[in-house]
């Protein structure tokens, strides 16, 4: 068994990361709200701000909160810091490739399906496109609270959780928003949007749950949330801001997420 202190850091780091990503999922309960109190279909312009923000959010954390972290982390180790940070990060970017190349899928506004060929239906490929890339969100805050018990800052880990926090509820509602217009009730696309955030909390615990064995290897693992992050906001949220036409309307609102995640991420680290 570890020894007091220790049980008692990673019992904060615990309960700070099931508040953490209880608070990630909360927000993207409230943001798949949005579909029950809307009283007519969203407006185009409306869904780039939705995409363009968490997109913006997810690249500065990716920067802020995980790659630097892991590069801080990984100094006066057997690898240098950028070999730590790369690796792990294309990592990250191949565990996402993989996800979306074999289990089906689909994206909003996609001509068809992703993934192996599969007889679901339409809006249970929906759902999953969002539920996957959830996946490294709820492992990125559950590291960051596990980085602070080994030593780091709760600050730095609240900060980000906060970010993504912010992120899901528009996250949220571009789960429900569009299961609404593909014919479910408003009631089912709200509850198809809170299961979408489920797995943050289950990945983020869990990551807390081995950080005995997966301590030594943080700095990949922080890259590799940073690498899945990163290929989220790239390869889905921005061309999804934009809708295929040169917007400064979606342009604006990835900056504008990027702002607020990188001025939480300093104001409070």
């Amino acid at each position: 068994m570890l020894a007091g202190k220790g049980v008692d850091k990673m019992e904060i780091a615990l309960l700070m990361a099931a508040g953490g990503t209880g608070f990630t999922f909360l927000m993207t309960a409230l943001g798949s709200a949005v579909v029950l109190v809307l009283g007519h279909k969203v407006g185009i312009g409306i869904q780039r701000a939705f995409f363009g923000f968490a997109a913006g959010i997810m690249l500065a954390a990716s920067v802020f909160s995980l790659l630097l972290p892991a590069i801080e982390r990984a100094e006066g180790g057997p690898v240098p810091g950028w070999l730590a940070a790369g690796g792990g990060m294309a990592m990250g970017v191949g565990f996402l490739m993989a996800l979306d190349r074999f289990i089906p899928h689909l994206h909003p506004d996609a001509g068809g399906p992703e993934g192996v060929k599969a007889s679901w239906k339409r809006t249970t490929l929906l759902t999953l496109a969002v539920t996957l890339h959830n996946i490294p969100e709820g492992m990125a805050v559950g590291l960051s609270f596990a980085l602070a018990a080994g030593g780091g800052d709760f600050s730095g880990a609240m900060a980000l959780a906060l970010g993504i926090g912010i992120q899901n509820f528009p996250e949220g509602a571009a789960v429900s928003l569009p299961l609404w217009q593909e014919g479910f009730s408003r009631r089912k696309a709200f509850l198809r949007g809170v299961a979408s955030g489920a797995v943050e909390p289950v990945f983020g615990i869990l990551v807390v749950l081995v950080y005995g064995v997966i301590g030594p290897l943080m700095p990949w693992l922080l890259a590799f949330a940073a690498g899945a992050m990163l290929y989220v906001a790239v390869e889905e949220l921005i061309p999804q801001a934009h809708l295929d036409v040169h917007a400064d309307f979606g342009t604006l609102s990835v900056m504008a997420g990027f702002l607020l995640m990188m001025v939480l991420d300093v104001a409070l680290g």
